[in-house]
């Protein structure tokens, strides 16, 4: 590839939309959960809506699957550098897609929560795979830094997409085929995971490997990945402190905004209304979420290629982010609809944006061997393993947080959380590294 190229090739385009389609997915089959874990959790565990167990469950069938796609996500970061990108980019995406059609026929929590598990850890290992397969494949720093950020964009898109198949399956759910002899709309919605396998199954010949990591594959040169030389003194303070945020970062959305659809219910203008109209108002309040997130991601691309300081750019997201949280959770949730509507679209802004930041900064602190390796243990331990544990500590809190109903609790919970994970995130990064080149290291 020549590194003064402005224009993309056929080839480029191809792996591009094969990066942004599995962004895509893999923010779909997450952000499934929040939409489709109250009706789930009723007709499996055969409790009113109101029920403790209810709580507690929902807890765990967030945090679970998020500490399983930690770990192996840990390892498949491993296995992105020493076995190659494609090769771990190509199996994720299919283990992630199929688990997600099983989830749709669970017959218990149980299995649920165990297909849940298999889907997390899929999507733990694309999204490492495909950021350094995709920031080896151009070489050009700011052609690199706008495809990377662009392609996360359409992760957005995912949310959008899971929100819009929400609202029809609740909308038209019983004119599909049976599935376990119902028509639940969350088992359909589950199932329409599987999507992304269908492209990548007929594209999958014409991907090519990454031609960095080939390249010094096929001469000898590869250094052997390891977990242990991401703390010696070379990369101790990135690792430590990457860690850090990313779990600040995944705290700030599991353990506040991926709430809202549980929220949204409490409110007066919703609570009497009859079930499918809940619910469609609740995927109405989601794509104001994903919105958000969407104009976050553009921005963040736009802000990569434009302003030096990596410090910079997240903190443009970050400061807002604090402020907004207490006004949305604490007043907007408990008190308005329409208010939510559009504090949850700036919040959106400010919380999903940041996700695209990693993208872009990751691969340019760790080098050629240790690239997959050190991206996995900030975004599955950081952000998966400690990060999601959020949302086990806002649904615990909403127990004995003051407030007249369930949703009120939980969203007086979600404020305190989110208020703690950016905190914690701006503090942090006052100590974060600054790239030395924008090339990437080798």
């Amino acid at each position: 590839m020549d590194e003064s190229a402005s224009r993309l090739t056929p080839l480029q385009w191809l792996i591009a939309i094969i990066a942004a389609i599995g962004f895509a997915f893999d923010s779909y089959v997450l952000l499934v959960l929040p939409l489709i874990v109250r009706p789930a959790l009723i007709e499996l565990l055969h409790v009113p809506p109101n029920s403790p167990a209810l709580n507690d469950w929902v807890g765990i069938i967030f945090y679970v699957p998020a500490v399983a796609g930690g770990i192996f996500g840990l390892l498949g970061g491993y296995l992105t550098d020493l076995l190659g990108r494609r090769r771990v980019l190509v199996w994720s995406i299919l283990l992630y897609a199929l688990s997600a059609l099983a989830s749709g026929y669970s017959t218990s929590v149980y299995w649920l929560l165990f297909w849940r598990c298999a889907t997390f850890v899929g999507v733990c290992v694309e999204f490492v795979a495909a950021v350094a397969w995709v920031s080896e494949l151009f070489p050009n720093p700011k052609q690199r830094e706008a495809v990377v950020g662009y392609t996360q964009v359409v992760g957005s898109l995912g949310g959008l997409m899971v929100t819009g198949m929400y609202y029809l399956v609740v909308t038209y759910g019983e004119h599909l085929p049976a599935v376990r002899g119902g028509h639940e709309a969350w088992r359909y919605t589950l199932m329409s995971g599987v999507i992304p396998a269908i492209p990548l199954i007929v594209i999958r010949p014409f991907l090519p490997e990454s031609p960095t990591w080939k390249q010094k594959k096929d001469a000898g040169t590869l250094r052997r990945p390891s977990f242990a030389e991401l703390f010696d003194v070379r990369f101790r303070k990135t690792t430590i402190v990457t860690t850090v945020m990313m779990a600040a970062a995944y705290a700030a959305a599991f353990g506040a905004i991926q709430q809202t659809p549980r929220i949204v219910p409490g409110l007066a203008e919703v609570r009497t209304l009859p079930r499918p109209a809940q619910e469609q108002i609740v995927s109405a309040v989601q794509s104001f979420q994903e919105f958000g997130g969407l104009a976050g991601r553009i921005l963040l691309a736009y802000l990569a290629v434009h302003i030096v300081s990596r410090r910079r750019v997240l903190r443009i997201f970050q400061v807002p982010g604090l402020v907004l949280v207490p006004i949305v959770f604490a007043v907007a949730a408990t008190s308005s609809l329409s208010l939510l509507q559009w504090g949850i679209f700036l919040y959106g802004v400010a919380t999903i944006g940041q996700f695209s930041f990693w993208g872009n900064y990751l691969p340019r602190v760790y080098p050629t061997y240790l690239r997959g390796t050190g991206e996995s243990f900030a975004a599955n331990v950081g952000g998966r393993m400690i990060g999601t544990c959020a949302a086990l500590l806002t649904t615990q809190l909403a127990n004995v947080m003051p407030g007249a109903s369930a949703p009120t609790k939980l969203a007086y919970a979600s404020a305190l959380v989110g208020t703690a994970a950016y905190v914690l995130g701006l503090l942090t990064s006052f100590w974060l590294p600054e790239p030395k080149r924008e090339e990437l290291p080798d």
